[in-house]
C-alpha cells in the first residue's frame, strides 16, 4: 500500500493507521501461526531475494549514483538470504515452550510446573536506513516473521529507487494484511514512528533514533534501536600491520564507509603509524588500483552527505592535521560524474576537530597514536560506549584487557564489521549505539513475547497453610525461609 509524502499530517496518519489496524485485527483473527506458516513466509522472502537480484543492484546503483554490483549483491542480497534460511531451518525449535524449574524445587515434587511460551508480539513496525536498504529490511524480518509477527515496513526516502522496488517486491508475494511497505519523506516516518506498534525496530543516526524512541514512548511501544557512534579500532604492538591495514582499510571503503560499523578511528602505537600509514596505501592500492571510474569503488550517496566529509577533511586540515589521501593512480576526483571520494587518513587529530566528534560514515579515517596501551582504553571509555569495537593482535593478555576494560555493542578481534554477519551472536547497541539485539535465536526472542505460566500443583496439601486462618504451619515454614 504506498503512501504519498503529499496530503496533510492528519491524512497520512489516518493512512497509516487503517493499515495498522487491518494487520492487527488479522493477526487477532487467525491467532499465532504455525511454523509451516512461519517457514513459507521466510521462504517468500528469501524467493524476493533470489529472483529480484538484478532489479535490487540496478536500483541500489542508481540511488547511490555508483554502486558496486558486488556489494550489492554480497552485502545486501546474500546477506539477507542467511538470517532467513538460518530462520527457517530453526523456527520450530525455537517455537517449543521452554520447561523451568519451579521454586521452591519442592513444589515440582509435587505436581506444579513453570514454562516460558513464546507468543508473538502483533505488527511489528520496521524502519529501515539508505546504507544498507534491502539487508536491513530482510535481516529484522528473519526474526519479525519467525517470531509469528505481521510488519510495516518504512525504507528510507533517501534511496527512492530501492524503497520503490522493495514495495513493488514485497506486494508481489504478500498480501498487505501479513507485510506492507509505506514510502515517503520525514513526515511519514514521523507518523509512521508515532503509530501505536506492538514493537518498533528502527536502525539509522542516532540523533533520528532518539527521535523515534520519544514518539514510542508516548504509546509505550518497545523498541529496538540500532545506530552507530564511532567505532575505534585498537591496534595492539603485537599486530601483523599488512594484515591488519588490508582488513581495516577494507572496512573502511566497504560501501565507501558508509556503514554503521565501519571502523571510525585507529589508535595505534606511536612507533607504528608510519608502517600502518604504508601498510594501508599498499592495501587500497591492491583493492583499487584507481578510484573514479572503478565499478567496485562505492560513490557517497547524496551531495550533502558528501559535502559534509569534505567538510571534515578542511576541518582536520585547518586545525593542523596531516592529511594523507590515498588515490593509487593520482586522479582527479574534483570533476567527475558520481561523488567518489578517495580513501583519506587524518593523522594526529584532536579531539577539537569535527572528524573526531561525529560519526563519519564515509571514507575517511583518523589514526591516533598512543604510547601504552592503557592510554587507547582510557581514551575509548573517555567517549560514548559505541557500536562496534576492533582489536588487532596476538597478544591475548593484551586483548582480553581490551575486552575486559572496555564496553561496545560488539567486538570483532583481528578484523572489523564481521560480528554482525553472526547469526549465532546477538546484534545491538549499549548506550548511544542503541537498545536491544537481534540476529538468529536473539532476534526471535527479541520479537517474541515471553510469556511466564505456572501450572499449579493439584493437590491442596502444603498450600491451606497460605491462607487464612494463619497457624503454627506457616510460622514453622517462615522460620525456614528467613534466615541467613
Amino acid at each position: 500500500m504506498p503512501i504519498a509524502a503529499t496530503g496533510s499530517d492528519t491524512a497520512v496518519r489516518s493512512t497509516l493507521n487503517a493499515l495498522l489496524v487491518k494487520q492487527r485485527a488479522a493477526q487477532l483473527r487467525d491467532g499465532a501461526p504455525s511454523a509451516a506458516i512461519r517457514i513459507d513466509r521466510l521462504n517468500r522472502c528469501i524467493g524476493l531475494l533470489v529472483d529480484h537480484r538484478s532489479e535490487i543492484e540496478t536500483a541500489l546503483n542508481a540511488d547511490f549514483g555508483a554502486r558496486s554490483a558486488h556489494v550489492s549483491a554480497f552485502a545486501d542480497v546474500a546477506s539477507s538470504i542467511g538470517p532467513l534460511k538460518h530462520a527457517r531451518q530453526h523456527v520450530a525449535r525455537w517455537m517449543k515452550t521452554e520447561k523451568r524449574s519451579t521454586t521452591p524445587s519442592l513444589l515440582g515434587l509435587f505436581g506444579a510446573k513453570s514454562e516460558v511460551r513464546h507468543q508473538p508480539k502483533g505488527v511489528v513496525g520496521v524502519i529501515s536506513p539508505w546504507n544498507f536498504p534491502v539487508n536491513l529490511t530482510f535481516s529484522p524480518l528473519a526474526g519479525v516473521l519467525a517470531a509469528g509477527n505481521r510488519a510495516m515496513i518504512k525504507p528510507s526516502e533517501v534511496t527512492p529507487a530501492t524503497s520503490e522496488l522493495l514495495k513493488k517486491m514485497f506486494a508481489s508475494a504478500f498480501d498487505d494484511e501479513e507485510i506492507a511497505v509505506v514510502t515517503g519523506g520525514p513526515e511519514v516516518g514521523q507518523a509512521f514512528a508515532s503509530l501505536t506498534f506492538d514493537h518498533i525496530i528502527f536502525t539509522g543516526a542516532t540523533s533520528i533514533g532518539r527521535h523515534v524512541m520519544k514518539a514510542a514512548a508516548e504509546n509505550l511501544v518497545p523498541v529496538t534501536l540500532e545506530l552507530g557512534g564511532k567505532s575505534p579500532v585498537i591496534l595492539g604492538r603485537s599486530a601483523d600491520l599488512a594484515t591488519s591495514a588490508a582488513r581495516i582499510m577494507n572496512g573502511k571503503t566497504l560501501n565507501a564507509g558508509q556503514i554503521c560499523l565501519a571502523p571510525d578511528y585507529v589508535l595505534a602505537p606511536a612507533d607504528k603509524i608510519g608502517g600502518f600509514v604504508a601498510a594501508a596505501k599498499s592495501a587500497v592500492g591492491t583493492m583499487f588500483p584507481t578510484i573514479r571510474d572503478n565499478p567496485d569503488y562505492t560513490a557517497v550517496v547524496a551531495d550533502r552527505h558528501y559535502e559534509r566529509l569534505t567538510g571534515y577533511v578542511d576541518d582536520a586540515r585547518a586545525k593542523g592535521a596531516e592529511i594523507v589521501e590515498i588515490n593509487p593512480a593520482g586522479e582527479d576526483l574534483r570533476q567527475q560524474p558520481h561523488r567518489r571520494m578517495a580513501p583519506t587518513l587524518i593523522l594526529n587529530p584532536t579531539d577539537d576537530m569535527k572528524v573526531m566528534q561525529e560519526e563519519i560514515f564515509g571514507p575517511l579515517l583518523p589514526v591516533k597514536a598512543y604510547q601504552k596501551l592503557d592510554e587507547a582504553i582510557d581514551y575509548v571509555n573517555a567517549h560514548e560506549r559505541p557500536l562496534g569495537l576492533y582489536y588487532f593482535g596476538s597478544d591475548s593478555e593484551e586483548r582480553d584487557r581490551v575486552l575486559d576494560r572496555t564496553t561496545s555493542g560488539g567486538v570483532s578481534v583481528n578484523d572489523v564489521v564481521m560480528h554482525v554477519t553472526q547469526e549465532e551472536l546477538p546484534f545491538g547497541g549499549i548506550g548511544p549505539a542503541g537498545m536491544g539485539a537481534y540476529h538468529g535465536h536473539d532476534g526471535f526472542r527479541e520479537f517474541s513475547h515471553r510469556k511466564s505460566v505456572y501450572h499449579q500443583m493439584k493437590s491442596d496439601f502444603g498450600l491451606r497453610m497460605l491462607r487464612p486462618p494463619y497457624g503454627g504451619a506457616i510460622s514453622k515454614y517462615l522460620a525456614t525461609q528467613i534466615k541467613r
